[in-house]
C-alpha cells in the first residue's frame, strides 16, 4: 500500500503494480506470461513481423531473455523464426494464425485493464493524466543524462 499519498513516486510505483498485477490476474488463463504477452502484441503493433533486436531493445532486456522467450513462443506455435535477408546473424520474428489468435485475446484483457484504471475519469482527464505521465517520463530521461 501506498504509505504516502502525496508522493509521486510510490503512487506511480502503486498504480503500475495493480495495473500489472490486474492484466496478469487476465491473461494467466492463456498459457502464456507477461512477457510473452508483451511480443505477441509488440508483433502485431508492427504488421506481424519484426527483427529479434527490435524486441530485445523494445523489451529493456537481454538478448538471452529474449531468446528464451522465444524459445517457449515458438514451442507452442506462437511465433516462427527465419533468417532476415542475406545476413543470418539477424532473425525475423513472425507472428503465426496461433498467434495472432492469442494477441486478439490479450489485446481485449488490456483494454479492459486500461479501461477498470481510467473508470469514471472524463476523456479530458484521461488525456490530462497522459501528457502529465509522458512529462514525467521525458523529465526522468532528460535527468538520467546528467
Amino acid at each position: 500500500m501506498n504509505d504516502c499519498p502525496q508522493c509521486l513516486g510510490p503512487t506511480l510505483g502503486w498504480a503500475a503494480q495493480m495495473s500489472k498485477a490486474a492484466l496478469d490476474a487476465r491473461v494467466s488463463r492463456y498459457d502464456v506470461t507477461p512477457g510473452q504477452t508483451h511480443i505477441l502484441l509488440y508483433l502485431n503493433q508492427q504488421g506481424g513481423h519484426a527483427l529479434q533486436h527490435e524486441l530485445t531493445g523494445y523489451l529493456r532486456v537481454k538478448p538471452s531473455t529474449v531468446n528464451g522467450l522465444l524459445d517457449r513462443m515458438g514451442e507452442k506455435g506462437l511465433i516462427r523464426r527465419s533468417v532476415s535477408g542475406k545476413d543470418a546473424r539477424r532473425r525475423l520474428i513472425t507472428l503465426t494464425e496461433k498467434g495472432a489468435e492469442q494477441q486478439a485475446l490479450f489485446q481485449k484483457s488490456f483494454l479492459d485493464v486500461e479501461s477498470a484504471m481510467v473508470r469514471g475519469f472524463t476523456p479530458e482527464e484521461k488525456t490530462e493524466l497522459i501528457s502529465l505521465l509522458n512529462r514525467v517520463i521525458q523529465n526522468l530521461k532528460e535527468d538520467s543524462k546528467i
